[in-house]
């Protein structure tokens, strides 16, 4: 992780914005990707030479009105503005809680229930460091026969950056590595131990694919979409996915669907269930 999180995000975040998409004329000769400090300066109503200073490192203090006028002109959604507000705190030796978090891999009474009761649709917990705690039936005829649940615990994102069969699991696997480290970026920091010893260990056996991406300090994951999966059984899959957050224990659930019928179709036949019993999205 960089010693200028708070400054790299911001930077990141607004080069990430067109001049379009911040309601502003495109204009000639843009040699800066995404917006310029001034336009930005501008728009959060503040001085170009204080948002420099925020960018490099050089003042880590802004006050909460100052990270509202930057959330609002780099329309920041609401899990963006929440990780902007822990990187300041962090950045000013203000943590959230009095001790570090720690990853849970125990899950709740209710919510192991919950994941039961969704039987052959594929479900899985996970925790802050994308550790596998619990799923479904339906996830582990999914997952399993791919690798994915062969950690110990299973891990998303040692799967993806690590394991070759990724690569052939994901189609889109840039897209799925980009969404892996994102989640790990946004839920926690290079101050917390347990993310710290992470990121060193993937930063060795994953190489760049880690380190490029965690240097992007302007990824965000997604909360719902749309992703592809090989399958040796069923074949390409498009799944829907929903992520819900699980706050009191900083945990996800996160709920696979078919995108198509094909898919509808296939999941039904891998997971022995009769046919339409999965039905696609929107279907």
């Amino acid at each position: 992780m960089s010693d200028n999180e708070l400054g790299a995000f911001l930077r990141a975040r607004r080069e990430a914005l067109s001049p379009a998409q911040a309601g502003l004329p495109a204009g000639t000769r843009r040699r800066t990707p995404g917006l310029r400090r001034t336009e930005l300066a501008m728009l959060a109503g503040i001085s170009v030479e204080y948002l420099a200073r925020l960018e490099q490192g050089r003042d880590r203090n802004p006050s909460a009105q100052v990270l509202g006028a930057l959330s609002d002109a780099l329309r920041l959604p609401l899990d963006a503005r929440i990780h902007l507000r822990r990187l300041q705190k962090i950045e000013h030796h203000q943590h959230l809680c009095s001790a570090a978090p720690v990853p849970a891999r125990e899950v709740r009474s209710t919510v192991r229930a919950l994941v039961d009761r969704l039987g052959e649709t594929p479900a899985s917990v996970s925790n802050m460091l994308g550790e596998i705690v619990a799923y479904s039936d339906g996830f582990a005829r999914l997952a399993g026969p791919v690798g994915l649940l062969d950690g110990d615990p299973p891990s998303m994102p040692r799967f993806v950056l690590t394991d070759p069969r990724a690569r052939e699991v994901y189609p889109d696997w840039d897209r799925v590595a980009d969404q892996q480290v994102a989640g790990l970026y946004l839920g926690v920091t290079g101050s917390d131990p347990a993310m710290a010893e992470l990121a060193r260990e993937l930063t060795v056996t994953a190489g760049a694919a880690f380190s490029d991406r965690v240097a992007d300090a302007g990824l965000l994951p997604e909360r719902s979409g749309v992703e592809r999966l090989v399958h040796p059984e069923a074949g390409e899959l498009r799944l829907a996915y929903e992520v819900l957050d699980l706050e009191t224990d900083g945990q996800q659930l996160v709920v696979r669907l078919p995108a198509d019928e094909a898919s509808s179709a296939a999941l039904d036949r891998l997971v022995g269930r009769r046919p339409g019993t999965l039905r696609a999205v929107g279907g």
